[in-house]
Protein backbone atom coordinates (compact mmCIF):
# COMPACT_ATOMS: atom_id res chain seq x y z
CA UNK A 1 0.00 0.00 0.00
CA UNK A 2 1.17 3.57 -0.67
CA UNK A 3 0.62 6.45 1.11
CA UNK A 4 -0.27 9.98 -0.29
CA UNK A 5 -2.05 13.55 0.39
CA UNK A 6 -4.31 13.17 -1.88
CA UNK A 7 -5.50 11.08 -5.04
CA UNK A 8 -6.98 12.61 -8.26
CA UNK A 9 -8.94 9.80 -10.47
CA UNK A 10 -9.20 10.83 -13.93
CA UNK A 11 -6.79 13.11 -15.99
CA UNK A 12 -9.39 14.89 -18.51
CA UNK A 13 -9.28 18.70 -18.29
CA UNK A 14 -11.05 18.61 -14.79
CA UNK A 15 -8.55 16.54 -13.06
CA UNK A 16 -5.66 17.61 -14.60
CA UNK A 17 -7.21 21.72 -13.80
CA UNK A 18 -6.64 20.23 -9.68
CA UNK A 19 -3.47 18.66 -10.73
CA UNK A 20 -1.97 22.21 -11.55
CA UNK A 21 -3.35 24.23 -8.66
CA UNK A 22 -2.31 21.03 -6.01
CA UNK A 23 1.73 21.49 -7.88
CA UNK A 24 1.23 25.28 -7.10
CA UNK A 25 0.75 24.64 -3.90
CA UNK A 26 3.34 21.96 -3.20
CA UNK A 27 0.94 19.53 -2.51
CA UNK A 28 1.40 15.61 -2.82
CA UNK A 29 -0.71 14.16 -5.25
CA UNK A 30 -1.52 11.47 -7.71
CA UNK A 31 -3.71 11.58 -11.10
CA UNK A 32 -5.08 7.84 -11.46
CA UNK A 33 -5.82 7.28 -15.14
CA UNK A 34 -7.66 4.24 -16.90
CA UNK A 35 -6.19 4.87 -20.42
CA UNK A 36 -3.61 7.91 -21.63
CA UNK A 37 -4.22 11.54 -20.93
CA UNK A 38 -7.71 12.79 -22.00
CA UNK A 39 -9.04 9.45 -22.87
CA UNK A 40 -12.56 10.00 -23.30
CA UNK A 41 -11.99 12.63 -25.78
CA UNK A 42 -9.78 9.53 -27.51
CA UNK A 43 -11.79 6.67 -27.53
CA UNK A 44 -15.49 7.45 -26.90
CA UNK A 45 -16.50 9.84 -29.44
CA UNK A 46 -16.95 10.30 -32.64
CA UNK A 47 -14.35 11.01 -35.52
CA UNK A 48 -15.82 13.75 -36.82
CA UNK A 49 -15.83 15.68 -33.30
CA UNK A 50 -15.30 19.06 -32.70
CA UNK A 51 -15.74 21.10 -29.49
CA UNK A 52 -18.53 22.97 -29.84
CA UNK A 53 -16.63 26.05 -27.39
CA UNK A 54 -14.17 28.11 -29.81
CA UNK A 55 -10.33 27.88 -28.87
CA UNK A 56 -10.40 31.09 -27.10
CA UNK A 57 -12.38 29.68 -24.42
CA UNK A 58 -10.03 26.90 -23.92
CA UNK A 59 -8.77 27.72 -20.58
CA UNK A 60 -7.29 26.03 -17.52
CA UNK A 61 -5.31 26.74 -14.36
CA UNK A 62 -1.77 28.62 -15.59
CA UNK A 63 -2.52 27.85 -19.40
CA UNK A 64 -4.60 29.12 -22.46
CA UNK A 65 -4.72 28.61 -25.92
CA UNK A 66 -2.66 30.20 -27.63
CA UNK A 67 -2.76 28.57 -31.17
CA UNK A 68 -3.36 30.72 -34.94
CA UNK A 69 -7.23 30.01 -34.41
CA UNK A 70 -8.67 31.19 -31.06
CA UNK A 71 -12.67 31.57 -33.54
CA UNK A 72 -12.15 28.22 -34.29
CA UNK A 73 -12.93 24.83 -32.92
CA UNK A 74 -10.41 21.91 -31.42
CA UNK A 75 -10.83 18.16 -32.91
CA UNK A 76 -11.23 16.13 -30.02
CA UNK A 77 -8.51 14.60 -31.09
CA UNK A 78 -6.27 17.78 -31.04
CA UNK A 79 -7.65 18.89 -27.81
CA UNK A 80 -6.89 15.22 -26.38
CA UNK A 81 -3.28 16.47 -27.59
CA UNK A 82 -2.88 19.99 -26.02
CA UNK A 83 -4.12 18.25 -22.44
CA UNK A 84 -1.28 15.97 -22.79
CA UNK A 85 1.08 19.14 -23.24
CA UNK A 86 -1.06 20.35 -20.61
CA UNK A 87 0.21 17.69 -18.22
CA UNK A 88 3.67 17.66 -19.46
CA UNK A 89 4.33 21.69 -18.86
CA UNK A 90 4.02 21.36 -14.79
CA UNK A 91 5.09 17.32 -14.85
CA UNK A 92 1.51 16.11 -13.84
CA UNK A 93 2.17 12.99 -11.70
CA UNK A 94 -0.05 11.27 -14.21
CA UNK A 95 -0.40 7.23 -13.69
CA UNK A 96 -1.62 6.33 -16.75
CA UNK A 97 -3.26 2.64 -17.63
CA UNK A 98 -4.59 2.25 -13.68
CA UNK A 99 -7.77 1.19 -13.15
CA UNK A 100 -9.72 2.31 -9.72
CA UNK A 101 -12.13 -0.85 -8.68
CA UNK A 102 -12.70 0.46 -5.32
CA UNK A 103 -12.33 3.40 -3.49
CA UNK A 104 -13.66 3.04 0.57
CA UNK A 105 -13.28 4.88 3.91
CA UNK A 106 -10.78 3.22 6.60
CA UNK A 107 -12.75 2.20 9.42
CA UNK A 108 -11.32 4.15 13.16
CA UNK A 109 -8.78 6.82 13.82
CA UNK A 110 -9.44 10.70 14.50
CA UNK A 111 -8.52 11.66 10.35
CA UNK A 112 -10.23 10.41 7.55
CA UNK A 113 -8.36 8.35 5.15
CA UNK A 114 -9.41 6.49 1.72
CA UNK A 115 -8.28 3.32 0.45
CA UNK A 116 -8.02 3.22 -3.22
CA UNK A 117 -7.54 -0.03 -5.01
CA UNK A 118 -6.46 -0.38 -8.33
CA UNK A 119 -5.61 -3.30 -10.91
CA UNK A 120 -2.11 -1.89 -10.52
CA UNK A 121 -1.73 -1.95 -6.29
CA UNK A 122 -3.68 0.28 -2.97
CA UNK A 123 -3.22 3.66 -2.54
CA UNK A 124 -3.92 5.08 0.80
CA UNK A 125 -5.13 9.17 1.03
CA UNK A 126 -6.31 11.66 3.14
CA UNK A 127 -8.33 13.51 0.30
CA UNK A 128 -9.67 12.18 -2.41
CA UNK A 129 -10.84 14.07 -5.96
CA UNK A 130 -13.38 12.34 -8.01
CA UNK A 131 -12.90 14.22 -11.69
CA UNK A 132 -14.21 11.36 -13.77
CA UNK A 133 -16.62 13.28 -15.68
CA UNK A 134 -20.68 13.68 -16.48
CA UNK A 135 -20.54 10.31 -18.70
CA UNK A 136 -20.60 7.59 -16.64
CA UNK A 137 -22.81 4.88 -18.73
CA UNK A 138 -25.15 5.84 -21.85
CA UNK A 139 -28.52 5.77 -20.87
CA UNK A 140 -30.74 2.95 -22.55
CA UNK A 141 -34.68 4.11 -22.31
CA UNK A 142 -36.48 0.96 -21.91
CA UNK A 143 -38.71 2.29 -24.72
CA UNK A 144 -35.90 0.30 -26.78
CA UNK A 145 -35.38 -2.95 -25.00
CA UNK A 146 -38.00 -4.97 -27.35
CA UNK A 147 -36.10 -3.63 -30.44
CA UNK A 148 -35.29 -6.05 -32.91
CA UNK A 149 -32.85 -3.97 -35.30
CA UNK A 150 -29.31 -3.40 -34.08
CA UNK A 151 -29.13 -0.18 -31.22
CA UNK A 152 -26.05 1.82 -31.15
CA UNK A 153 -25.18 4.72 -27.96
CA UNK A 154 -23.37 7.67 -29.44
CA UNK A 155 -20.84 6.39 -27.03
CA UNK A 156 -20.41 3.72 -29.68
CA UNK A 157 -20.32 5.92 -32.34
CA UNK A 158 -17.67 6.36 -34.87
CA UNK A 159 -19.09 7.17 -38.24
CA UNK A 160 -21.26 6.17 -40.57
CA UNK A 161 -19.50 3.18 -42.47
CA UNK A 162 -19.59 1.62 -38.53
CA UNK A 163 -23.26 1.02 -38.88
CA UNK A 164 -25.30 -1.39 -40.92
CA UNK A 165 -26.94 -0.35 -44.19
CA UNK A 166 -30.12 1.11 -44.09
CA UNK A 167 -31.56 3.69 -42.85
CA UNK A 168 -30.99 5.09 -39.14
CA UNK A 169 -33.53 6.46 -36.05
CA UNK A 170 -31.96 8.83 -34.12
CA UNK A 171 -33.43 9.06 -30.88
CA UNK A 172 -32.01 12.51 -29.19
CA UNK A 173 -31.71 15.93 -30.52
CA UNK A 174 -29.25 17.90 -28.40
CA UNK A 175 -25.86 18.15 -29.74
CA UNK A 176 -25.38 14.45 -30.58
CA UNK A 177 -28.31 13.71 -32.02
CA UNK A 178 -28.57 16.64 -34.36
CA UNK A 179 -24.34 16.46 -35.37
CA UNK A 180 -24.69 12.64 -36.04
CA UNK A 181 -28.30 12.79 -37.76
CA UNK A 182 -26.53 15.41 -40.11
CA UNK A 183 -23.40 13.37 -40.73
CA UNK A 184 -25.41 10.43 -41.65
CA UNK A 185 -27.58 12.54 -43.69
CA UNK A 186 -24.65 13.99 -45.45
CA UNK A 187 -23.62 10.39 -46.26
CA UNK A 188 -26.55 9.53 -47.76
CA UNK A 189 -28.41 7.71 -45.46
CA UNK A 190 -31.78 8.14 -44.97
CA UNK A 191 -32.37 9.36 -41.28
CA UNK A 192 -35.07 9.75 -38.70
CA UNK A 193 -34.86 12.32 -35.85
CA UNK A 194 -37.08 11.93 -32.72
CA UNK A 195 -36.79 14.84 -30.86
CA UNK A 196 -37.56 15.76 -27.15
CA UNK A 197 -36.56 18.27 -24.93
CA UNK A 198 -33.78 20.36 -26.85
CA UNK A 199 -31.75 24.02 -26.43
CA UNK A 200 -31.80 25.67 -29.83
CA UNK A 201 -28.97 28.24 -30.49
CA UNK A 202 -27.43 30.22 -33.44
CA UNK A 203 -23.42 29.54 -33.52
CA UNK A 204 -23.18 33.36 -34.49
CA UNK A 205 -25.26 36.21 -33.40
CA UNK A 206 -25.30 39.73 -34.39
CA UNK A 207 -21.50 38.43 -35.75
CA UNK A 208 -20.07 37.05 -32.85
CA UNK A 209 -20.14 33.60 -31.36
CA UNK A 210 -22.65 32.66 -29.41
CA UNK A 211 -20.64 31.86 -26.37
CA UNK A 212 -19.68 35.62 -26.51
CA UNK A 213 -23.42 36.41 -25.62
CA UNK A 214 -23.34 34.06 -23.34
CA UNK A 215 -20.10 35.26 -21.26
CA UNK A 216 -21.02 38.71 -22.00
CA UNK A 217 -24.53 38.83 -20.31
CA UNK A 218 -23.40 36.85 -17.58
CA UNK A 219 -25.09 33.66 -18.39
CA UNK A 220 -21.84 31.13 -18.26
CA UNK A 221 -21.32 33.01 -14.50
CA UNK A 222 -24.70 32.14 -13.04
CA UNK A 223 -24.83 29.88 -10.01
CA UNK A 224 -26.86 26.81 -9.00
CA UNK A 225 -27.76 29.08 -6.33
CA UNK A 226 -29.35 31.47 -8.62
CA UNK A 227 -31.51 28.63 -9.66
CA UNK A 228 -34.91 27.48 -8.48
CA UNK A 229 -35.21 23.99 -9.98
CA UNK A 230 -31.75 22.85 -9.02
CA UNK A 231 -32.51 19.44 -11.02
CA UNK A 232 -33.55 20.73 -14.33
CA UNK A 233 -31.05 23.12 -14.36
CA UNK A 234 -28.29 20.12 -14.24
CA UNK A 235 -30.40 18.24 -16.72
CA UNK A 236 -30.62 21.23 -19.40
CA UNK A 237 -30.02 19.84 -22.73
CA UNK A 238 -26.89 20.70 -24.30
CA UNK A 239 -27.13 23.26 -27.34
CA UNK A 240 -28.10 22.32 -30.91
CA UNK A 241 -24.14 23.76 -31.99
CA UNK A 242 -21.37 22.05 -34.14
CA UNK A 243 -18.17 22.65 -33.83
CA UNK A 244 -18.06 24.94 -37.08
CA UNK A 245 -18.66 28.34 -38.03
CA UNK A 246 -22.15 27.58 -39.21
CA UNK A 247 -25.39 26.53 -37.34
CA UNK A 248 -27.08 22.92 -37.39
CA UNK A 249 -30.19 22.73 -35.54
CA UNK A 250 -33.38 21.23 -36.61
CA UNK A 251 -34.13 23.30 -39.70
CA UNK A 252 -30.70 22.69 -41.13
CA UNK A 253 -30.97 18.83 -40.90
CA UNK A 254 -34.60 19.24 -42.12
CA UNK A 255 -33.54 20.78 -45.02
CA UNK A 256 -31.08 18.06 -45.09
CA UNK A 257 -33.72 15.47 -45.92
CA UNK A 258 -33.68 14.47 -41.92
CA UNK A 259 -37.42 13.67 -41.00
CA UNK A 260 -38.29 14.39 -37.51
CA UNK A 261 -40.50 12.71 -35.56
CA UNK A 262 -41.64 13.72 -31.72
CA UNK A 263 -40.22 11.62 -28.53
CA UNK A 264 -40.09 8.44 -28.67
CA UNK A 265 -42.67 6.64 -26.85
CA UNK A 266 -41.91 2.93 -27.94
CA UNK A 267 -39.97 -0.28 -30.52
CA UNK A 268 -41.83 -3.36 -30.44
CA UNK A 269 -39.75 -5.56 -32.61
CA UNK A 270 -39.92 -3.46 -36.09
CA UNK A 271 -42.48 -1.18 -35.45
CA UNK A 272 -41.82 2.68 -33.56
CA UNK A 273 -43.89 4.57 -31.86
CA UNK A 274 -43.70 8.35 -31.25
CA UNK A 275 -45.73 10.77 -29.12
CA UNK A 276 -47.15 13.83 -30.76
CA UNK A 277 -45.09 16.41 -28.85
CA UNK A 278 -42.90 17.67 -31.52
CA UNK A 279 -44.80 21.18 -32.42
CA UNK A 280 -44.91 21.70 -28.27
CA UNK A 281 -41.47 20.30 -27.90
CA UNK A 282 -39.85 23.19 -31.11
CA UNK A 283 -42.29 26.13 -29.79
CA UNK A 284 -40.46 25.57 -26.09
CA UNK A 285 -37.47 26.08 -27.41
CA UNK A 286 -37.77 28.13 -30.01
CA UNK A 287 -39.16 30.86 -26.89
CA UNK A 288 -36.02 29.75 -24.95
CA UNK A 289 -34.04 30.93 -27.97
CA UNK A 290 -35.59 34.27 -28.45
CA UNK A 291 -35.05 35.04 -24.23
CA UNK A 292 -31.19 34.46 -24.90
CA UNK A 293 -31.11 36.75 -28.14
CA UNK A 294 -33.37 39.26 -26.46
CA UNK A 295 -30.82 39.06 -23.16
CA UNK A 296 -28.32 39.71 -26.28
CA UNK A 297 -29.55 42.34 -27.92
CA UNK A 298 -30.50 44.38 -24.17
CA UNK A 299 -27.09 43.73 -23.28
CA UNK A 300 -25.80 45.51 -26.55
CA UNK A 301 -28.18 48.28 -25.82
CA UNK A 302 -26.44 48.81 -22.57
CA UNK A 303 -23.00 48.75 -23.46
CA UNK A 304 -23.13 50.52 -26.51
CA UNK A 305 -22.25 48.04 -28.79
CA UNK A 306 -25.10 48.52 -31.65
CA UNK A 307 -23.00 50.29 -33.43
CA UNK A 308 -20.15 47.86 -33.44
CA UNK A 309 -21.81 44.37 -34.12
CA UNK A 310 -24.44 43.37 -37.06
CA UNK A 311 -27.71 44.13 -37.19
CA UNK A 312 -30.35 41.76 -34.70
CA UNK A 313 -31.45 39.05 -37.67
CA UNK A 314 -32.81 36.17 -35.84
CA UNK A 315 -32.69 32.36 -37.02
CA UNK A 316 -35.81 31.55 -38.77
CA UNK A 317 -38.63 29.13 -37.18
CA UNK A 318 -38.45 25.34 -37.75
CA UNK A 319 -40.80 24.31 -39.72
CA UNK A 320 -43.22 21.40 -38.13
CA UNK A 321 -44.71 19.70 -40.84
CA UNK A 322 -47.24 16.87 -40.23
CA UNK A 323 -45.75 14.17 -38.62
CA UNK A 324 -45.98 10.09 -37.98
CA UNK A 325 -46.92 8.62 -34.83
CA UNK A 326 -45.75 4.72 -35.83
CA UNK A 327 -43.37 3.53 -37.75
CA UNK A 328 -42.58 0.51 -39.16
CA UNK A 329 -38.93 0.00 -39.32
CA UNK A 330 -38.38 -2.65 -41.84
CA UNK A 331 -40.87 -0.90 -44.39
CA UNK A 332 -38.67 2.24 -43.86
CA UNK A 333 -35.25 0.27 -44.42
CA UNK A 334 -34.26 1.55 -40.81
CA UNK A 335 -31.60 -0.79 -39.97
CA UNK A 336 -30.19 1.25 -36.92
CA UNK A 337 -31.53 2.80 -33.81
CA UNK A 338 -28.80 5.35 -32.37
CA UNK A 339 -29.21 6.48 -29.18
CA UNK A 340 -28.44 10.09 -28.46
CA UNK A 341 -29.98 10.26 -25.30
CA UNK A 342 -27.08 11.12 -22.63
CA UNK A 343 -25.42 9.37 -20.10
CA UNK A 344 -26.44 8.28 -16.03
CA UNK A 345 -23.97 8.52 -13.24
CA UNK A 346 -22.25 5.28 -12.86
CA UNK A 347 -19.89 5.07 -9.86
CA UNK A 348 -19.74 0.73 -9.60
CA UNK A 349 -16.22 1.17 -7.53
CA UNK A 350 -17.22 3.83 -5.25
CA UNK A 351 -18.03 2.37 -1.56
CA UNK A 352 -18.87 6.25 -0.19
CA UNK A 353 -22.37 7.21 1.08
CA UNK A 354 -22.02 10.24 -1.14
CA UNK A 355 -24.51 9.60 -4.07
CA UNK A 356 -28.39 10.46 -4.14
CA UNK A 357 -31.13 8.27 -5.52
CA UNK A 358 -30.57 8.97 -8.72
CA UNK A 359 -26.44 7.76 -8.51
CA UNK A 360 -25.00 11.17 -8.90
CA UNK A 361 -22.17 12.32 -6.47
CA UNK A 362 -24.37 14.77 -3.47
CA UNK A 363 -22.11 18.51 -3.02
CA UNK A 364 -22.00 22.00 -2.86
CA UNK A 365 -19.02 24.07 -4.96
CA UNK A 366 -17.49 20.12 -5.36
CA UNK A 367 -17.57 19.60 -1.34
CA UNK A 368 -18.80 16.21 -0.62
CA UNK A 369 -20.71 14.62 2.31
CA UNK A 370 -17.68 12.97 3.29
CA UNK A 371 -14.44 14.63 4.73
CA UNK A 372 -11.90 15.32 2.32
CA UNK A 373 -14.08 13.85 -0.65
CA UNK A 374 -14.28 16.39 -3.40
CA UNK A 375 -15.65 16.37 -7.25
CA UNK A 376 -15.06 18.40 -10.27
CA UNK A 377 -16.20 18.15 -13.70
CA UNK A 378 -20.06 17.91 -13.33
CA UNK A 379 -22.92 19.35 -15.32
CA UNK A 380 -23.52 22.59 -13.39
CA UNK A 381 -21.69 22.05 -10.37
CA UNK A 382 -21.63 25.42 -9.28
CA UNK A 383 -21.89 28.04 -12.62
CA UNK A 384 -23.30 27.04 -15.53
CA UNK A 385 -20.23 27.06 -17.05
CA UNK A 386 -19.10 23.57 -15.41
CA UNK A 387 -20.22 21.41 -18.39
CA UNK A 388 -17.53 23.24 -20.42
CA UNK A 389 -14.17 23.10 -20.58
CA UNK A 390 -13.45 26.74 -19.68
CA UNK A 391 -15.56 25.75 -15.98
CA UNK A 392 -13.21 23.48 -14.72
CA UNK A 393 -10.84 26.22 -13.69
CA UNK A 394 -13.71 27.46 -11.16
CA UNK A 395 -14.60 24.40 -9.88
CA UNK A 396 -10.79 23.15 -9.56
CA UNK A 397 -10.06 26.28 -7.80
CA UNK A 398 -13.16 26.43 -5.44
CA UNK A 399 -12.35 22.58 -4.72
CA UNK A 400 -8.78 22.93 -4.33
CA UNK A 401 -8.97 25.84 -1.99
CA UNK A 402 -10.68 24.23 0.53
CA UNK A 403 -8.97 21.08 -0.17
CA UNK A 404 -5.52 22.81 0.73
CA UNK A 405 -7.23 24.77 3.98
CA UNK A 406 -8.51 21.46 5.31
CA UNK A 407 -4.86 20.40 4.82
CA UNK A 408 -3.73 23.24 6.62
CA UNK A 409 -1.72 24.96 4.39
CA UNK A 410 -2.39 28.68 3.06
CA UNK A 411 -4.43 28.36 -0.43
CA UNK A 412 -4.51 31.77 -0.74
CA UNK A 413 -0.69 32.47 -1.46
CA UNK A 414 -0.20 29.38 -2.96
CA UNK A 415 -3.38 29.88 -5.69
CA UNK A 416 -2.39 32.98 -6.17
CA UNK A 417 -2.26 34.22 -10.37
CA UNK A 418 -2.90 30.41 -11.30
CA UNK A 419 -5.83 31.34 -13.67
CA UNK A 420 -5.12 33.23 -16.39
CA UNK A 421 -6.18 36.86 -17.64
CA UNK A 422 -9.78 36.09 -19.48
Amino acid sequence: MTEIDAVVVGAGHAGLAVSRLLAAAGHEHVVLERGRVGERWRSQRWDSLHLVTPSWMTRLPGWRYDGPDPDGYLSATAFADLLDGYAASFAAPVLESVTVREVSAEPGGSHHRYRIVTDTGVWRARQLVIATGPHGTPRIPDAVRAATVEVVSAQRYRNPSQLASGGVLVVGASASGVQIADELARAGRRVVLAVGRHTRLPRRYRGMDIFWWLASTGRLARTIDDVHNVTAARHEPSPQLVGQAHDLDLAVVQARGVRLVGRLARIREDRAWFRDDLAESIAVAERRMHRVLDAADAHAARAGLDAEVCPAVRPPAVRVAPTVRRLDLDAEGIGTVLLATGYRPHYPWLRLPITGPDGSIQQYRGITPASGVYVVGQRFQHRRDSAFIDGARHDAEAVVRHLLAQAGDHPAACLAGEEPAA
